[in-house]
């Protein structure tokens, strides 16, 4: 099995993340016009995490993504060592959450929050640059890939808990498809091709994937790491 990037996928840039975030937030705030606070503490998806705490983890991804890459000097073992905690048994263990009083309002600014810090440090730090990931070292790129997945799937996630339509651009899929998944097929449409990649839907002729992950290592190196 291929377990390196493809050199010749097109670059993924700060503004490719931008524009999924903003995709996201677009897709969530017009839900939240159309739903009740009780409908974000539907289960998102399949997942087990209500609609809510689904946004605030996919915000704590972003911070956490941006806090690893930030640094000067970033270790190349661990992660850095913020206060990770559950708010519940089977909850996401995240470092940030929104505060409830704020309403859906106050939870997508946390998201548009966390994901402008990581894309201003993607779009800041040197391109020589290389954090750790439990999958792996990556470099800026990598994590901006890893930015935009984590953005996809778990929007189409609290879209599918919401009864809303959720369908990212073919090219931005098809972008980090070629980015972290490698052994993906390749003549199969983006967007469900970047779902069944991650577990979350079927493509004709092949198993529905029980255990998977990714490889963020940079363009043209080996990364090493479980499944998820």
């Amino acid at each position: 099995m291929t377990t390196t990037s493809d050199p010749t996928a097109p670059g993924i840039t700060a503004d490719d993340l931008q524009h999924a975030v903003r995709l996201s937030l677009t897709t969530l705030r017009g839900a939240a016009v159309t739903t009740t606070a009780a409908d974000w503490q539907h289960p998102a998806g399949t997942l087990t995490w209500s609609c809510w705490e689904t946004v605030e983890h996919l915000a704590d991804d972003l911070f956490a993504y941006a806090a690893q890459l930030g640094l000067d000097a970033p270790a190349l073992d661990t992660e850095v060592p913020f206060l990770w905690e559950r708010r519940r048994e089977g909850g996401p263990a995240n470092v940030t959450y929104a505060d409830p009083e704020a309403g859906t309002t106050g939870l997508l600014h946390v998201l548009e929050s966390c994901g402008a810090m990581l894309t201003a440090v993607v779009r800041t730090v040197p391109a020589d640059r290389r954090a750790y990931h439990c999958f792996g070292l990556s470099d800026a790129e990598g994590f901006a890939a890893m930015g935009i997945v984590e953005t996809l799937v778990h929007t189409h996630d609290i879209a599918t808990g919401l009864g809303v339509p959720f369908h990212p651009p073919a090219g931005l899929c098809g972008q980090v498809l070629g980015r972290l998944f490698p052994d993906a097929p390749t003549d199969t449409d983006r967007w469900p091709t970047l779902l069944w990649a991650t577990g979350r839907g079927e493509l004709p002729g092949r198993e529905r994937r029980t255990s998977w992950r990714w490889f963020a290592a940079p363009k043209g190196g080996a990364a090493a790491g479980p499944a998820v």
